[in-house]
């Protein structure tokens, strides 16, 4: 609960709205293609490897303007989507880009992963190049609640960079934070080692690929 600084008989000061990326919605994808050319879709190709057959249940976390989600539906057309987005802008973008037929698949929902309820459950969560946007200290509780909503035997698709100390990697990360801590004011400084972290969680995982030179990478866990 926020304290207030608001004296007796007053109202409580609003916390701020939640924006996430929407300073860089418009140029988002245009800006990745840019610097990174094909990679990153092709890092989160190999990750949807891993998806389940059927009719999944899948959660979506910070899927951007939507490419992701219209890459599952193709892949799983009777799957259904909860899609978490803290950008108000990005999900205005991924909510354009569904067919007239799939909007029934599809809820969007403002927010992070403090956004999902107690009892939702999910074959399939997918968190491509989200989970390196949480700072270090919120990681932890971010993963946990994570875990706690994937269905056991479900799967975790990851996609994201790779942790690098030395070289031009390195120093591509370091831009990278420094441009997002700019333009969206991001907390996190550092790329955290997510692999290791879904596996000391107790999840398996199995690599589907390492993409632009070895800086990214797909893995599926269960």
């Amino acid at each position: 609960m926020a304290l207030s600084s608001a004296g007796p008989g007053l109202p409580a000061t609003a916390a701020p709205p939640l924006r996430g990326f929407d300073r860089v919605a418009w140029c988002y994808d245009a800006l990745t293609a840019l610097v990174f050319g094909p990679a990153l879709r092709h890092t989160q190709r190999a990750a949807l490897a891993g998806l389940p057959t059927g009719a999944p249940h899948v959660l979506i976390l910070g899927g951007g303007t939507g490419w992701v989600l219209a890459e599952v539906l193709r892949r799983c057309p009777a799957a259904t989507v909860l899609y978490l987005e803290a950008s108000p802008r990005m999900l205005a973008r991924a909510r354009a880009r569904l067919a007239p037929g799939q909007q029934a698949q599809v809820e969007f929902r403002h927010g992070t992963q403090d956004a999902l309820r107690p009892a939702e459950v999910f074959d399939a969560v997918l968190t491509f190049f989200v989970l390196d946007c949480v700072a270090a200290p919120d990681l932890p509780g971010a993963l946990a609640r994570l875990h706690a909503a994937l269905r056991p035997g479900g799967r975790w698709l990851l996609a994201d960079f790779r942790p690098a100390r030395r070289g031009w990697r390195r120093l591509l990360l370091a831009a990278m934070f420094w441009f997002f801590r700019l333009t969206t004011q991001l907390r996190a400084r550092e790329l955290p080692d997510l692999a290791a972290a879904l596996t000391a969680r107790g999840l398996r995982g199995e690599a589907q690929g390492r993409f632009y030179y070895g800086a990214t990478e797909a893995v599926v866990f269960q």
